[in-house]
């Protein structure tokens, strides 16, 4: 997928989230260790983000695409975000992942798509 392509369905899926009462708080957070695509708090929760584009659906979801490697990686980007932002050590925390395929995209929102400890 292209730069402006994942920008662009990053977008959407931000625009899905917030139109659920979703906020803010980081987007394309990038360490070392992975890249988070949308941090954002529902309620007292902060919640990372995973957005997967598909241009057809004939070879899975892009749920289905997180595999274990994928999982750990986002579960290390998200241990160093809590360690930069220690406003938030201690908020729960949860991983969602929002799948979007066609053109023009829709989107589907899977909260708690995956544990830390998965």
């Amino acid at each position: 997928m292209s730069r402006t392509r994942g920008d662009a369905v990053e977008l959407l899926a931000q625009a899905l989230l917030r139109a659920h009462g979703l906020q803010d708080v980081a987007r394309n957070a990038g360490y070392r260790v992975g890249e988070l695509d949308l941090v954002m708090r529902d309620g007292g929760t902060l919640v990372f983000v995973e957005v997967r584009y598909r241009r057809s659906a004939g070879h899975g979801g892009g749920a289905e695409s997180i595999d274990a490697r994928k999982r750990l990686r986002l579960v290390r980007a998200a241990h160093v975000f809590l360690s930069r932002h220690p406003r938030w050590a201690d908020a729960p925390c949860r991983f969602d992942v929002v799948e979007a395929s066609g053109e023009p995209p829709r989107l589907q929102w899977i909260r708690d798509a995956f544990r830390a400890d998965d």
